[in-house]
C-alpha cells in the first residue's frame, strides 16, 4: 500500500529537522546563540548575498547568518507552521501583534486604504487607527455579516476605492462569532487590482487556530496567528505568526529582519512541543465548549450565547458562510447576561476554577469582559453598535472536564441578582 504523504498532525513530530545534523539528537535542540560561524569567507559573502536578494544564488540554500535573519529552531518552526494551511512558508514572530504590525508595514505605504472588518481584536483597532494613519494610510471599516455590494458600496462612497490596497479581516470575529466570507473579500480584492497593483487579503486566524479554517484555499493572501494562543495553547509564551506563498512570506521576512520582530530560539523550540499536540487539545477544547453553549443556552439568567454552532440560528445569513469556511464550532464563546456590568463582573468575580485573565486557546479556561479589557479602546459608539457591550462575557474553553467547568459557571451565575426591573416584569 503506498503512502505518498503524511497528514500534518503526524508531520508535527519531526518534519524539518534533520537528526544527523544535531548528533542524532530526536527532538531538535535549542540553538540559543546569536550568531553563526562561516567555513571561509567566501561562504559568508554568498550567505549575506543571498540573505539581500542578490542574483547569482539560484537553486542555492542559503547558510545560518545572524539569529534575527535565520535560527535552526525559527526555521523548522516555520517549516511546520505552514502545514495545517497549506502555504509555500511561514514567517515567526515574537508576538501577535508585531505579525500584524510587520505584515502591515510590508504591505501599506502612505496614500493607501486598508479596508477592515469590525470587529477586531482591540490592539489590532488600536494598530489601525492610531499607528497606520499617523503615517498616511486611510482606513475604513465595513462589519461582519455585510454582503458584496454593501462592503463595496461603503469603499465607492468612501472616494477612494482606487487606492485600495488590503482587505484585512478578522473571522471569526473576537467575540462576537460574527462571520466574514474570504471568497467575497478576494473577489472585491481582484476588481481592484490591476497590472501594477495586487490588493491583497490578509486573514487573523488566531481564532479558528490552524485547524479549522483555512483562509488559503478560499483565496487569502496572507494568514496572521497570534501563536500565544492555540498554537502555544499552554498560556507560557508569547508570539505570532504568518503564512503564505513564498514570495508574499519572503517580503515580509525581510522587514521582519529590520524591524527585529523575529521569535528566540527558546519560544520556537516551545513552540514546536506545543505543536505535537495541537490537534487533540483543540478537538478536546471544542468539545467542552459545545456542552457549556448547550447549558448557557438554557439558563434563564442568559439572555444570548455567541458560539459557532449557533450561527444558524443568531446569523441565518451566515449560515453558507459557516458551511463553507469552518471544519469546527470552535472552542471560544460569549454570552450575555441578563443586566450590565454589574451583573458580568458578579459572574466574573465569584469563578472558582475558570481564570479571570484575557487571551485565549490555552489548556485552561479563561473568562474576560470584553467591552472594558480586549476592546476597552474600541469607541463607545462602536462597540454599542457591534453588540461588545456591558453585559457580554467571553469565555476561552479549555481542555478540563466539562462538568467541571459547567458546575463552574452555575454556581458563578447564582450570584448574579436579575435587575429589578427585569425581576418585577
Amino acid at each position: 500500500m503506498s503512502h505518498t504523504k503524511f497528514s500534518p498532525e503526524t508531520q508535527m513530530l519531526g518534519y524539518g529537522y534533520k537528526p544527523e545534523l544535531s548528533e542524532g539528537a530526536v527532538k531538535c535542540p535549542i540553538f540559543q546563540t546569536s550568531t553563526f560561524v562561516f567555513k571561509s569567507a567566501e561562504e559568508g559573502k554568498a550567505f549575506f548575498e543571498m540573505a539581500m536578494g542578490k542574483p547569482g544564488h539560484e537553486g542555492e540554500e542559503m547558510g545560518l547568518i545572524y539569529s534575527r535573519i535565520n535560527n535552526p529552531d525559527m526555521e523548522i518552526l516555520e517549516e511546520r507552521l505552514k502545514l495545517w494551511d497549506g502555504g509555500e512558508a511561514a514567517a515567526a514572530f515574537s508576538s501577535g501583534m508585531s505579525a500584524i504590525a510587520t505584515t502591515l508595514v510590508t504591505y501599506l505605504t502612505p496614500g493607501d486604504v486598508l479596508l477592515y472588518s469590525n470587529p477586531l481584536y482591540g490592539g489590532t483597532h488600536k494598530f489601525i487607527h492610531h499607528i497606520l494613519t499617523h503615517f498616511g494610510v486611510e482606513v475604513i471599516g465595513f462589519r461582519a455579516g455585510q454582503d458584496l455590494k454593501e462592503v463595496e458600496k461603503i469603499l465607492v462612497e468612501s472616494g477612494r476605492a482606487d487606492k485600495l490596497k488590503m482587505i484585512y479581516i478578522e473571522t471569526p470575529a473576537n467575540p462576537t462569532n460574527d462571520l466574514i466570507d474570504i471568497e467575497m473579500c478576494s473577489d472585491l480584492a481582484r476588481k481592484y487590482s490591476s497590472t501594477n497593483k495586487k490588493v491583497m487579503v490578509t486573514v487573523d486566524n488566531t481564532y479558528m487556530g490552524p485547524l479549522w479554517q483555512h483562509p488559503l484555499k478560499h483565496r487569502a493572501d496572507i494568514v496572521l496567528y497570534s501563536a500565544t494562543k492555540y498554537i502555544g495553547g499552554h498560556s507560557d509564551v508569547i508570539a505570532g505568526a504568518a503564512v503564505g506563498s513564498k514570495e508574499v512570506i519572503g517580503k515580509i521576512k525581510k522587514t521582519r529582519t529590520f524591524f527585529g520582530t523575529m521569535i528566540d530560539p527558546h519560544t520556537s523550540w516551545l513552540l514546536m512541543r506545543s505543536l505535537e499536540t495541537l490537534k487533540i487539545r483543540m478537538e478536546a477544547a471544542a468539545a467542552n465548549a459545545e456542552k457549556v453553549a448547550e447549558y448557557l443556552s438554557r439558563h434563564q439568567k442568559v439572555e444570548k450565547v455567541y458560539y459557532l454552532g449557533y450561527t444558524a440560528k443568531n446569523n441565518p445569513d451566515q449560515a453558507g458562510i459557516f458551511t463553507k469556511q469552518y471544519l469546527s464550532n470552535g472552542a471560544m464563546l460569549s454570552f450575555d447576561v441578563v443586566g450590565g456590568e454589574h451583573e458580568a463582573f458578579t459572574f466574573l468575580n465569584n469563578l472558582k476554577h475558570i481564570k479571570l485573565a484575557v487571551s485565549l486557546g490555552g489548556t485552561e479556561s479563561l473568562a474576560e469582559h470584553p467591552a472594558s479589557m480586549t476592546h476597552a479602546d474600541v469607541p463607545f459608539e462602536e462597540k454599542q453598535e457591534l453588540h461588545i457591550t456591558d453585559k457580554m462575557v467571553r469565555l476561552s474553553i479549555g481542555i478540563e472536564n466539562y462538568n467541571d467547568l459547567i458546575w463552574d459557571i452555575e454556581q458563578a451565575l447564582e450570584k448574579v441578582k436579575k435587575p429589578l426591573m427585569e425581576a418585577v416584569m
